[in-house]
């Protein structure tokens, strides 16, 4: 059986996020997939855009280890 859309999306999203988390750039990390996210009509509106957006502002996703323990963590 085929996955839906928004599964493909979300692992497309992910995979591109965790490109820059081996570059070692994590803010173009949660950048990428904050912007990915907002392309597809089933992740427009997803959560993680906005509490990614506050986890960056307070200092929460400072490093790539805890950003890509974001980007791996939510569906």
């Amino acid at each position: 059986m085929e996955e839906d859309t928004r599964t493909k999306h979300l692992q497309w999203c992910k995979d591109r996020a965790l490109e820059y988390c081996d570059m070692g750039d994590a803010i173009q990390a949660w950048a990428s997939m904050s912007s990915d996210l907002s392309k597809h009509p089933e992740t427009a509106n997803h959560p993680a855009i906005q509490i990614g957006l506050m986890m960056v502002m307070s200092g929460m996703l400072e490093n790539v280890n805890k950003t890509r323990k974001f980007i791996e963590g939510f569906n």
